[in-house]
């Protein structure tokens, strides 16, 4: 199982981008874990990765805490799938990806800057690993 974190938009903070790519190489020690920006014109994951699942982070999707968010993990692994999850830009998602997207998750109903969303995902997705190997991380 791979685990790719798309986002649009250049990244302008570097304390926020640091943070990210900081969970990101630690992810990447229990599963290969890319972090990487995409052009809404040019949505290359859909055929890249034909059989991953595409989770798409949105402000109406369903909230999950973390252990639920580390049930997707547990069963992607199961089921030899690859995971995509992409951060919209300021204007979210295009509506199309929205209807293809196998699922629609949000990481909080407060607003908050698309770089930070990337490091609380990151740091999300490293929290899912560590939990389902029974790290201490998750304390």
């Amino acid at each position: 199982m791979k685990t790719f974190l798309y986002f649009i938009g250049k990244p302008k903070d570097p304390h926020a981008n640091a943070l990210a790519e900081d969970y990101v190489k630690r992810a990447d020690r229990y599963a290969p874990c890319r972090m990487a920006e995409i052009r809404p014109d040019r949505p290359d994951f859909w055929t890249k990765h034909p059989t991953a699942k595409k989770i798409l982070l949105d402000p109406a999707g369903k909230p999950l805490d973390s252990n639920s968010f580390a049930g997707i993990f547990s069963k992607a692994e199961m089921a030899g799938h690859d995971l995509v999850f992409v951060i919209g830009g300021h204007d979210g998602h295009p509506e199309a990806w929205k209807q293809r997207a196998d699922m629609l998750i949000s990481l909080s109903a407060m607003t908050m800057p698309h770089e930070l969303a990337r490091a609380v995902l990151a740091e999300q997705i490293y929290r899912a690993f560590t939990i389902l190997r029974g790290h201490p991380y998750p304390r």
